[in-house]
C-alpha cells in the first residue's frame, strides 16, 4: 500500500492523530520501502510517525489540563486555572481552550492578553460571536475587528473571509446589540447620542425591534420614568413583571427588585433577586442584586458584603460590585478600605461614577484637593453627571471656608421678608 506523506501531514494539521498513526505505521512497513530505499527517506517516515505519537500524547495532556482548568474556573480559582491553561502548548490549544483562556485573562483584568486570546479564537473560527462582543467590551474598535476578520480564512478550505461579507454580518451583530447601547447612553445621560442613535437605526432598518427599544428609551427620557418618579412603584412592579415574561433578562429583574424596595417590600425584593440568581447562577450581576437587597436593610450589611465579594471573585473587573462594596465601607467608616478598593479600578475604567465615588470619599475625609481632581475627571467623562456637578459645587464652598449646608443668601432674605410680612399683618 502506497501512502502519500502529504496526507499524513494533513491529518496532523487537522489534529486527527489516531488516523495519522495508522497511516504512519503503514508507511514505515510498506513493501515499497525496500532495503535499497534511501536512509534519509526512511528517517523522514519515522519522524512523521513519531510526530503522530508525540502530538497525540501532547493533545491528551492538553485535554486533561483543560478539564482541570474548567473545574478550577467553576470554583472561581482563576489564578490556578490560568496556571493549568498556560501549561498547554499554543499549538495544542483548541478553540474551546483559547476561549476559556481569554475569559480567565479578562476576569484577572489582564486585558491585553485577553484581547490576544479572543483574536486567536476568531482566527480559528470567525463566527465566535461571544469573542466579537468581548473584544468590543474591552474597547477594541469595530473597524479593527472587521479588519482582523477580513484577514482571517476559515478552516473549511474556502476562500479567505470576504471583507464585504464580514461588514454585512458584523453589522447584523452590532444592530442586535443597539438596544443595550441605547440603555447605556440613557444611564450616561448622553441624550444627544441617544437621539442620533434612534434616528440612525430607523434609517438603517425600521423593522428591527432594537430600533423601537432605542426609541422607547428616548421617549422615557422625555416623559420621565413615570411610575417610579411619581412614587407609584406598585404599578412599576406590574410593568416589570410583564417585561420579565416577555424577556426574562437581568434588567427586568433589576427593575422588579428596585420597585419592591421603593415601597419597602423587602421579602418580595429578596425573593425576586434570588430568582435572578437561580436563573443566572454564574452571573456576578445577579449576585450583586441580592447584595443590593441586603444592603437596603441596616441589619443585612454583612450579608450584602459577602454577596458583593462573591460577585467580585466571580468577575474581578465588575465595577458595579466594587462601587457597592465601597459604599458599604464608607457607611461603616472604613474610608481607607473604600479608597484602596476603588483606586484599583482606575487603570481599566474611565467611568464617571467611579470618579464621583472616589471624590465623595476624599471629601468626607477632608482631602479636598483629591476630591476636586476626581469631580473634574468625572465631568470630563460625562458633563451631564448631576452628582458630580452638585458635589463640585459643594466642594468649592468647603474650599472657600463656607458651610455647604448653610442656606443661600436669597433664601435667608425670603425668610426675613416673610417675617416682615407677618409683623405688618399683626400691626394692621
Amino acid at each position: 500500500m502506497d501512502v502519500p506523506k502529504d496526507q499524513i501531514t494533513t491529518l496532523l494539521d487537522q489534529e486527527l492523530y489516531n488516523s495519522a498513526q495508522i497511516l504512519g505505521s503503514f508507511l514505515v512497513s510498506s513493501p515499497s520501502v525496500s532495503l535499497e530505499t534511501s536512509p534519509h527517506i526512511k528517517a523522514e517516515n519515522q519522524i512523521l510517525l513519531g510526530d503522530a505519537f508525540f502530538r497525540d500524547r501532547e493533545f491528551r495532556r492538553a485535554i486533561v489540563k483543560f478539564k482541570i482548568a474548567s473545574c478550577l474556573s467553576a470554583l472561581n480559582e482563576t489564578r490556578a486555572a490560568l496556571v493549568e491553561m498556560e501549561g498547554i502548548p499554543s499549538k495544542a490549544r483548541t478553540l474551546q481552550m483559547s476561549l476559556l483562556m481569554a475569559k480567565l485573562y479578562r476576569n484577572s483584568r489582564h486585558n491585553r492578553f485577553a484581547v490576544a486570546c479572543y483574536k486567536e479564537c476568531l482566527r480559528q473560527c470567525p463566527y465566535v460571536i461571544e469573542a466579537i462582543i468581548a473584544l468590543a467590551e474591552l474597547g477594541v474598535a469595530a473597524k479593527d475587528i472587521v479588519s482582523f476578520l477580513s484577514q482571517t480564512s476559515n478552516k473549511s478550505g474556502r476562500a479567505p473571509f470576504d471583507h464585504t461579507d464580514s461588514n454585512r454580518w458584523l453589522q447584523v451583530v452590532w444592530n442586535s446589540l443597539m438596544d443595550e447601547y441605547a440603555m447605556l447612553l440613557k444611564i450616561k445621560s448622553d441624550y444627544s447620542k441617544l437621539n442620533k442613535l434612534a434616528h440612525d437605526l430607523l434609517n438603517i432598518d425600521s423593522t428591527r425591534p432594537e430600533v423601537y427599544v432605542a426609541l422607547a428609551v428616548l421617549a422615557e427620557r422625555k416623559d420621565g420614568n413615570l411610575l417610579l418618579s411619581m412614587k407609584r412603584p406598585e404599578l412599576a412592579v406590574v410593568a416589570f413583571r410583564v417585561a420579565q415574561e416577555l424577556r426574562p433578562d437581568l434588567r427586568s429583574y433589576q427593575g422588579l427588585v428596585h420597585s419592591y424596595l421603593a415601597f419597602s417590600k423587602f421579602k418580595e425584593a429578596l425573593h425576586a433577586s434570588r430568582e435572578a440568581m437561580k436563573a443566572m447562577p454564574q452571573s456576578a450581576k445577579a449576585l450583586k442584586l441580592v447584595g443590593d437587597v441586603h444592603a437596603s436593610n441596616s441589619g443585612g450589611r454583612e450579608k450584602a458584603k459577602k454577596f458583593y465579594e462573591s460577585a467580585l471573585r466571580l468577575e474581578p473587573g465588575y465595577l458595579g460590585a466594587a462601587l457597592a462594596l465601597a459604599e458599604l465601607h464608607v457607611i461603616e467608616g472604613r474610608n481607607g478600605d473604600a479608597v484602596s478598593l476603588l483606586e484599583r479600578y482606575l487603570k481599566d475604567w474611565a467611568d464617571d461614577s467611579l470618579h464621583v465615588k472616589l471624590a465623595q470619599v476624599f471629601a468626607a475625609t477632608n482631602m479636598l484637593q483629591e476630591a476636586l481632581s476626581h469631580y473634574q475627571a468625572a465631568l470630563r467623562i460625562n458633563s451631564q453627571n448631576e452628582a458630580a456637578k452638585k458635589g463640585l459645587e459643594r466642594l468649592e464652598k468647603q474650599m472657600k471656608g463656607v458651610d455647604p449646608d448653610a442656606p443661600e443668601e436669597d433664601e435667608e432674605n425670603e425668610v426675613e421678608d416673610a417675617d416682615g410680612d407677618q409683623e405688618e399683618t399683626e400691626l394692621l
